[in-house]
């Protein structure tokens, strides 16, 4: 595949890929081109130069945009899944509904944008304003840089790309390296349901260089980035210097909760579902346990039981409930994240063996509060590492002695418990009986801490993506 600048779908002069490769089989999918720095920028100036067009353009023909883009999606399900579960090693199962959600986001900015109406100040609301209005409204940014990982591509895109463009905004998508093709295949739908060419773009390469030179760009009016607290920090960094306005979606390592007065066959069906899924490569992802002392045996017990019934497979295979890590480098980072913790003392109690980029749903028991695991080492993988606690009171204190605050869950029936915990817990959001790992299109979903700056969802999204203006009718009614 290549990349979109401009009008053209283009190679890297310098002829340089970046093979991309299906990490449970090891074979070439496709490549894309590795940009240069002058290429990068080249593909910020279109941008720019047709960002303005694009913002005149009636809003019910970019909603239409969007809509007709929605049904092309649809209409290539089954390969857009394919495709995505070959590039990132998921179940083909969980790509299948991760394209289909297109069908859901998408509609839902539409008229959420189409019934953003501002607000109204009335006259009078202070001394000398008797006879003044006032209104506001949104209007474009200009270039926005939208920068993708690697683990949910279509749903981050989804909150990201749609809204910038229903706002009038350029949009220079930068996908994660290791799986850039299916959202080169939505530039491409794009383009054909008439999002003009230019106004959206598909830049490639490596993101020390690609990233980089977009984000410290002066025509870039905004940088929105999923990604490690690393990376986006150094992109906030570079966007600040030209004022650049960034909405920062980062690391995660929420607790889940469980309490001796919880449901725990609950508890352990919410583990699969917000630990395991996606092979456990999941930003609000549950990633530390803490089971009260008193059924903590038990918890384990029931949980290995529950890992006997799933099938780790190959994606392809649509009876898999399990697949594999992204590349047998991020299943080897898991590894010694494991044998870390080992090594400060907790053991094994179930899996913890790799096979290439494939790893075992994996519990560890006799993790400590005081072990890196139960801080701020996110392990990005089917792990389950058991804190035992006593007290709601110590268990908060475990939760929130993380530098992260991205979400958290708890299971208990006791409610007065539950809102206490939903209260204190330092993260952006909070499950009461079930797992962190909770993200609708709706929610304002967004980190606190170290996990992140601003909120995405249909609430929150376009006023993020936009700047708000006020408009004064002074002295009207005089």
């Amino acid at each position: 595949m290549k990349s979109l600048i401009g009008k053209d779908w283009v190679d890297a002069a310098s002829g340089e890929t970046i093979q991309v490769t299906n990490p449970a089989t090891n074979e070439l999918v496709d490549t894309v081109p590795s940009l240069s720095v002058e290429e990068v920028n080249k593909a910020v100036d279109e941008a720019y130069a047709a960002q303005k067009a694009w913002e005149e353009t009636p809003l019910l023909t970019r909603c239409e945009a969007m809509l007709k883009f929605k049904d092309l999606v649809a209409e290539h399900q089954a390969e857009l899944a394919k495709l995505l579960s070959d590039e990132t090693g998921k179940p083909i199962k969980e790509a299948i509904a991760e394209i289909g959600n297109i069908a859901i986001g998408v509609p839902a900015y539409v008229e959420k944008v189409k019934h953003d109406y501002g607000n109204m100040i009335p006259r009078g609301t202070e001394a000398g304003q008797e006879n003044t209005l006032q209104y506001t409204m949104q209007q474009a940014l200009g270039v926005v840089v939208a920068i993708i990982p690697f683990n949910f591509p279509s749903d981050i895109f989804i909150n990201k790309v749609p809204p910038a463009l229903l706002m009038g905004n350029s949009v220079i998508l930068k996908p994660a390296s290791v799986n850039p093709l299916t959202l080169t295949k939505y530039v491409e739908l794009l383009v054909e349901a008439g999002v003009p060419a230019g106004v959206i773009e598909v830049v490639h390469g490596a993101g020390s260089v690609v990233g980089s030179a977009l984000t410290s760009n002066p025509k870039v009016a905004m940088v929105t980035l999923t990604g490690s607290t690393e990376a986006g920090i150094d992109a906030a960094k570079k966007a600040v210097d030209h004022c650049a306005h960034s909405s920062l979606e980062l690391g995660g390592n929420d607790a889940m909760i469980i309490c001796a007065d919880g449901d725990l066959d609950l508890a352990v069906n919410e583990v699969v579902w917000g630990r395991l899924y996606n092979t456990g490569q999941v930003c609000c992802a549950s990633k530390r346990f803490l089971v009260e002392n008193s059924i903590k045996d038990e918890f384990i017990k029931k949980m290995s039981e529950k890992i006997d019934t799933l099938k780790v497979g190959m994606p392809s295979d649509p009876t898999s409930d399990i697949g594999c890590l992204i590349s047998e480098g991020a299943a080897i980072e898991v590894e010694k994240q494991v044998n870390d913790t080992v090594a400060a003392g907790a053991k094994i109690v179930k899996g913890g063996r790799r096979k290439g980029a494939f790893f075992e749903p994996t519990i560890i028991d006799a993790v400590t509060k005081d072990m890196d695991v139960a801080k701020d080492m996110e392990i990005f993988g089917p792990v389950i590492p058991v804190i035992g606690f006593d007290t709601i009171e110590e268990a908060l204190e475990i939760a929130n002695q993380s530098k992260f605050g991205l979400s958290g869950g708890i299971i208990t029936n006791n409610m007065n418990k539950a809102f206490k915990a939903a209260e204190k817990c330092e993260s952006g959001g909070f499950v009461i009986n079930g797992a962190s790992f909770f993200r609708s299109f709706e929610q304002p979903f967004g980190g606190w801490k170290y996990s992140g700056i601003g909120n995405e969802g249909i609430m929150s999204t376009l006023h993020e993506m936009s700047r708000t203006k006020t408009i004064i009718l002074k002295n009207v009614f005089k």
